[in-house]
């Protein structure tokens, strides 16, 4: 079983290929052009790579939010695209459970944290628990603790608190509220290090690794990015009293 794995949840543009629990490759940019400029080279730049096509694919994965409006768009568009040409199914993963999976089988909580803005973070809180062989086979299934939402880094943080037990901090919101952990955190912690901090495609291979083996998969039509909250020009709009309409 191969997987096309894309996220472009956040800055971070990430593509990967993995069969079965094995990475094949992975292509992650962190710098300031946009996912519409750098998505499908990096789908293409990897699949050559690799002698493959999308038709050898048997699914395509995609972090389906939440996350940046603009990058989600982008990353639901480009995937959708292609399943729709190539007839492939669908796997739409949590953003916030992709990027746990950059901690796969650790021995503590995983709290990942990105910059919502409004003094907000997209967060939730997770664990790997062992179970048998037989059921996953690395041996760790994903237990979620809080479900990703988006609330003030206060709230998540008093949540962890609640846990009392260690935990580990990664996303592109720890750097923003690095003072804030510091002052309110009362169990032990540790900050994700670089490599291990961001989006990538290959935690996000191994996520939807997981949700195939739950069944969770859907068609390129049904694909439809959860954005977990209003965009700014949606809040916008309501606050100036106008109707929302749907994409």
């Amino acid at each position: 079983m191969k997987i096309l794995s894309i996220d472009g949840s956040g800055n971070t543009a990430s593509v990967a290929v993995a069969e079965e629990d094995k990475i094949l490759a992975e292509y992650t940019v962190n710098h300031k052009k946009t996912h519409s400029q750098t998505l499908l080279p990096m789908v293409k730049t990897v699949l050559d790579m690799l002698g493959l096509s999308v038709d050898d694919m048997d699914y395509i994965a995609v972090s389906n939010g939440p996350g940046s409006f603009t990058g989600l768009r982008i990353c639901a568009a480009t995937a959708k695209g292609l399943g729709l040409a190539a007839e492939k199914p669908m796997v739409g993963v949590k953003t916030l459970e992709a990027l746990a999976y950059n901690y796969e089988g650790a021995d503590c909580l995983v709290c990942p944290m990105m910059d919502a803005r409004r003094s907000q973070v997209y967060t939730g809180i997770y664990a790997f628990e062992k179970t048998s062989e037989t059921e996953n086979s690395d041996g760790f299934r994903l237990a979620v603790i809080e479900d990703q939402q988006a609330v003030p880094v206060e709230e998540i943080l008093e949540k962890v608190n609640a846990q009392g037990k260690k935990v580990v901090f990664l996303g592109d919101g720890v750097p923003v509220y690095k003072d804030k952990i510091a002052g309110l955190v009362t169990v032990p912690y540790t900050l994700a290090p670089a490599g291990h901090d961001l989006q990538s495609a290959a935690a996000l291979s191994r996520a939807a690794f997981a949700y195939i083996k739950d069944g969770k998969t859907v068609s390129a039509t049904e694909l439809v990015p959860d954005y977990l909250r209003m965009s700014q020009a949606e809040r916008e709009k309501l606050e100036r009293g106008e109707k929302i309409t749907a994409d």
